[in-house]
């Protein structure tokens, strides 16, 4: 069981309920988001529209989350609308990667330290990694000790690191194939088995499902990778690879098939802690924000955000476990 500071310990419990269940909404997204929303201006909207997009999200979707997590480039006049209730996560990463470079190598945000993110009111620190466990050796050496350093940076600061690890494969382009589909389990499972290791100081891990529920069978209509037999006892090995909590991420699939997701792992014995949801809650209210202006975005996050938010929090009630019995 991992042994938390007093410190360490409140923070979390301000990014959960009191069941201790992490139900935090994501939106630290910086170069996609704004992709999104100058896809439906007819003008552009620029950095100014990010800062007011989030700033609505927050104020309109955190009295129903437990936490926001945001950016420090864009998100900051959000955390200062959030929910006085809510806690706040702040990414520490540079968005996105070098797609000219190989191995997808992680990079820190110039401009800031785990320090001063604390001071800006982070509850927690979250540092987003690519990881292929069958990636060259070198290469996977490099963002082993990268991530002690932010670790060591959390360590040193008494506050939460959350590392959300998003898997591929070097040798595939399209995660989202039937050929990714079959090898993804093992690279999800053993990524959160290698950064469950005391030596990165991780607290909680932000994770993907371990299968791509897609090809499941009973979940699609084409071709599936898994029966769901199989898909179960991949989420049940997932759960057991880690001592640590771990939450899951939505990677932008619909509310509904997040939320069936979320079902179908508690009913194959998993014992995730919540979720860390980001686009499967508001990318449907971008197009209004940005083709008809902020009190269209406002609305849509009002009605369908919230009820997505709403009905997101209810199947956690009925699927996620305290982190509690991980954490002393």
């Amino acid at each position: 069981m991992l042994q938390l500071t007093d410190s360490k310990l409140s923070a979390l419990k301000r990014l959960s309920d009191e069941n201790g269940i992490i139900g935090a909404l994501a939106i630290d997204q910086r170069g996609s988001l704004k992709k999104m929303i100058a896809e439906g201006s007819t003008g552009g909207v620029g950095d100014e529209g990010i800062v007011l997009f989030k700033e609505l999200v927050s104020q309109e979707l955190t009295p129903y989350a437990t936490s926001i997590l945001l950016d420090p480039e864009y998100g900051l006049p959000a955390a200062k609308a959030r929910h006085p209730e809510a806690g706040l996560l702040v990414a520490y990463e540079k968005t996105g990667y070098d797609a000219a470079a190989v191995g997808r190598l992680p990079d820190l945000l110039e401009d800031w330290s785990v320090k001063r993110l604390k001071e800006a009111g982070a509850d927690a620190i979250k540092f987003l990694l690519y990881y292929d466990v069958d990636e060259d050796d070198k290469i996977n050496e490099y963002k082993h000790v990268y991530m002690e350093r932010v670790g060591s940076e959390c360590i040193a600061e008494d506050i939460p690191f959350f590392l959300e690890i998003v898997t591929y494969d070097s040798q595939l382009d399209n995660v989202k194939s039937l050929e990714y589909a079959k090898v993804k389990p093992r690279k999800v499972i053993e990524a959160m088995r290698e950064f469950s290791k005391p030596q990165y100081q991780v607290d909680v891990l932000k994770v993907e499902v371990p299968v791509d529920m897609n090809f499941v069978e009973g979940y699609t209509d084409g071709e599936t990778a898994y029966n769901k037999e199989r898909a179960a006892a991949y989420f049940k090995e997932q759960s057991e690879a880690t001592m640590l909590p771990f939450i899951f991420l939505s990677a932008g699939v619909s509310a509904q098939l997040f939320q069936e997701t979320l079902k179908f792992a508690k009913e194959s014995g998993s014992t995730f802690n919540g979720v860390l949801c980001g686009r499967s809650t508001w990318k449907n209210g971008v197009a209004p924000f940005s083709e008809k202006g902020p009190e269209a975005g406002r609305a849509w996050l009002q009605d369908t955000g919230r009820k997505n938010i709403q009905e997101l929090n209810e199947i956690l009630s009925e699927t996620a476990s305290p982190w509690f019995g991980k954490l002393s």
